[in-house]
């Protein structure tokens, strides 16, 4: 049992889990509020949809890069060290920007706030998943955990907007600057464990730890996600705009996607202990891919809500099950870096996956796209069979 499970009673893991989640929904409300006053700057600025397309990429593009090194600082350092360095890349962005806003300045602010965000991600799933005691913990945890980012998308962009509205888009950049202060606070006060901070390198390769044969089917079913959830965020205002819908009615299919994701992660909690990763993963990624050939056959904007809220409700609880899976599977002391991986692979869909949809759509139609992607992640999740005897490590 890793050392530092055995350093936190169970009595405070609520505490250190509430923690966590404050401080990744101040780090993640932060970024989301700057991607959309960034965004409205640069419109406002006379920039081309084109160049915000790049700017707003920024965002997730530095996470790319910087996610394996930071998984590996995170397994040397723990947590709080990670936090004050992404807490400091955050805050300079934000006040450059509030300084000189002027598209290379916001450039920079992107990538800055966007590393930071991944790096503090990456310490604080590895820290609350080493806190808890069992496999149910670790299930429970992590789908509490993940609704941080679902917090923050909600607030960050809310409270920016209301800002510009009222002070302009300086003041919103320095007021958003605090946030990230709030997240170092709380996490000075985490209980971290010994085995934090011992300053060793973890045996092995990044290769070896990809070649793994459990790490890699779950890494797979996890891309099947990603692109699932990718394909629906970008080609369902495609499909919407084709059939002549208005630009409500497309908001309100994709945010029943939202309440979905939001309502099965309030669930999963509740029944925990019973459930296999494994079992679900595979169970989710095949529905998700059943949802998706599915959904260009929907007769009304209402059956399209429908199945978008099915869509999130499937694929809402597979990443606290991947995570938690991740987590069993890996060396204690290369958590960090297991992390880190499965995060690089999903921002590097995030900004790929949109780019090939797009180019494919235009050639084939919006339909096609979802058919193939629908038979791909129905075919890909026969792998999730693969992960019942996966060894674990509790």
């Amino acid at each position: 049992m890793p050392t530092e499970r055995a350093d936190h009673p169970a009595r405070h893991l609520g505490w250190e889990i509430a923690r966590s989640i404050a401080g990744q929904v101040c780090l993640h409300a932060a970024m989301a509020g700057a991607r959309l006053a960034t965004a409205l700057l640069a419109l406002s600025q006379g920039y081309s949809n084109a160049a915000v397309g790049a700017l707003v990429a920024q965002f997730a593009l530095m996470q790319v890069f910087l996610s394996l090194p930071a998984g590996r600082f995170a397994d040397r350092h723990g947590l709080k060290r990670p936090v004050t360095c992404s807490v400091i890349a955050a805050t300079t962005g934000l006040c450059l920007a509030a300084a000189w806003p002027i598209y290379p300045v916001l450039c920079l602010s992107a990538l800055l706030c966007g590393g930071a965000t991944g790096t503090a991600a990456i310490a604080l799933q590895r820290h609350v998943g080493r806190l808890a005691r069992s496999p149910a913990q670790l299930r429970t945890v992590f789908t509490w955990v993940a609704t941080a980012p679902a917090m923050a998308i909600v607030i960050g962009p809310a409270a920016a907007g209301f800002i510009i509205d009222r002070a302009g888009f300086r003041a919103a950049f320095l007021i958003m600057a605090l946030w990230p202060v709030a997240a170092w606070l709380l996490s000075r006060m985490a209980a971290e464990g010994a085995a934090a901070g011992t300053g060793g390198k973890a045996a092995g390769t990044t290769w070896e730890l990809l070649r793994a044969p459990y790490m890699s089917v779950l890494l797979l079913m996890n891309l099947f996600m990603s692109i699932s959830w990718e394909l629906h965020a970008f080609m369902v205002p495609v499909l919407g705009h084709e059939r002549g819908l208005h630009a409500s009615q497309i908001g309100t299919i994709l945010a029943c996607c939202a309440a979905g994701v939001a309502a099965v992660r309030v669930a999963v909690p509740l029944f925990a202990a019973r459930l296999a990763e494994w079992l679900l993963i595979t169970l989710a990624v095949a529905l998700a891919g059943v949802l998706i050939i599915a959904y260009p056959f929907a007769p009304s904007t209402l059956a399209m809500c429908a199945a978008s809220t099915l869509i999130g409700m499937t694929l809402g609880c597979v990443q606290p099950m991947v995570l938690s899976m991740l987590h069993q599977i890996t060396p204690a002391e290369r958590q960090g870096e297991a992390l880190a991986i499965r995060m690089m692979t999903v921002n590097a869909s995030a900004v790929t996956i949109p780019i090939v949809l797009g180019a494919v759509s235009a050639i084939s139609g919006p339909a096609s796209v979802f058919l193939v992607t629908g038979i791909v992640a129905l075919a890909g999740s026969t792998l999730g069979r693969r992960l019942r005897s996966a060894p674990r490590q509790t």
